[in-house]
């Protein structure tokens, strides 16, 4: 199944998919149940699987629903109804790079030192960087940011699992902003062309591992919208990665605990052309099938 983070007059909510566009509110029918940490905690206390607990909390038959179609319809008036937020607040964000073959050969075009992409591709050791704390994290319909120092900006599509008692517990979208130019000059940059105000975002929903299916199988879209019209379009598919989410997990956590809802985003296969670079105003749409689709808008920081 696949849940949402949402607030009601300011207060906050989680809700769970059960079927297509009809969200059940938890927290109206157990008012403990207010986010996804809460609900995984204590599914890992029963020993049961987190959609377990949501179907004892929704067949009580006295959740209120909702429509996820209008949550994400009226997301720019947010006073006409509940708003959606960010579906979980993970303390940490880590990010992997040059997993898609195609992401290692644009690395190597922009870079002055294209071999050391060539060989962390092929080395049994992944790329594996911190990309942000949680205030760096916007939700669904969040502003993004590009820094006003960087020539080259480009949103990232990636493929997003949740790390808890340190294994994947469930996906979600991911979106890691860029600066191709403050990387290009130098590998080492890379904590400044990855790590600022608004650098990432996350969301829509988390959706459990049942609800994604085959990880290593899944459609991602990312679209950018400039001035109403459309200025990128691009596809792939996380079929295309060279490392599955498992081994990178494996490595992330060797020798380094992570707090329970770490998030990872796997790295990206959908790149614009070098003549293209983010503008603010931009409105940068990242789509992976069975999850949803995140909406941000950019901003300069």
């Amino acid at each position: 199944m696949r849940y949402y983070q949402f607030s009601i007059r300011g207060e906050s909510h989680l809700g769970v998919e059960t079927s297509e566009d009809t969200l059940f509110d938890l927290t109206s029918a157990n008012p403990h149940a207010t986010d996804l940490f809460s609900l995984l905690r204590a599914a890992s206390l029963l020993g049961v699987s987190l959609d377990h607990v949501a179907r004892q909390i929704v067949d009580r038959g006295i959740a209120s629903t909702l429509s996820i179609t209008e949550m994400h319809e009226n997301a720019d008036e947010p006073m006409h109804g509940p708003k959606l937020e960010m579906p979980f607040r993970p303390p940490e964000v880590w990010a992997a790079g040059v997993t898609y073959q195609s992401s290692m050969f644009e690395r190597q075009a922009e870079s002055d030192t294209p071999d050391v992409y060539g060989k962390v591709y092929v080395a049994d050791r992944p790329e594996v960087f911190f990309k942000a704390t949680p205030n760096r994290v916007a939700g669904p319909y969040g502003e993004v940011g590009i820094r006003a120092d960087s020539t080259w900006d480009v949103p990232e599509p990636e493929l997003g699992f949740v790390l808890f008692d340190g294994k994947i517990a469930g996906y979600t979208c991911g979106n890691d902003m860029s600066s191709r130019s403050i990387e290009g000059d130098n590998p080492l940059y890379l904590p400044q062309a990855k790590v600022y105000d608004k650098s990432c975002s996350i969301g829509p929903c988390f959706a459990t591992l049942d609800a994604v299916g085959d990880p290593q199988d899944l459609a991602v879209r990312l679209t950018i919208r400039r001035d109403g019209k459309e200025a990128f379009n691009g596809t792939t598919s996380t079929g295309e990665m060279f490392r599955d989410c498992e081994y990178i997990a494996d490595w992330l956590q060797r020798h380094n605990a992570v707090p329970d809802g770490t998030t990872v985003i796997t790295g990206t296969g959908v790149i614009p052309p070098p003549e293209f670079t983010l503008a603010g105003g931009d409105v940068v749409n990242v789509e992976i099938e069975n999850i949803g689709r995140l909406t941000n808008t950019v901003t300069v920081v």
